[in-house]
């Protein structure tokens, strides 16, 4: 369970993972002090997670693909 946890730990630290953070840090910062709307936000928001996550299930869908063409 240990090993599990560290495993995640050090996915989160891949560099497509630090730039997502960064970047809805700094766009929770603007909202907050008035730079931007909150509808701007929202757009902004939902179009980085949800280039985060297809990235992410694209590369499981590579994997799987491969792990067919080797059986």
């Amino acid at each position: 369970m240990m090993s599990e946890l560290i495993k995640r730990v050090c996915n989160l630290l891949c560099i497509k993972s630090l730039v997502t953070l960064a970047l809805t840090g700094a766009f929770v910062y603007l909202s907050v002090k008035g730079f931007i709307s909150p509808a701007e936000f929202v757009a902004i928001f939902v179009v980085v997670i949800n280039f985060y996550f297809e990235a992410q299930r694209n590369k499981k869908s590579d994997k799987e693909k491969e792990e067919q063409t080797i059986y």
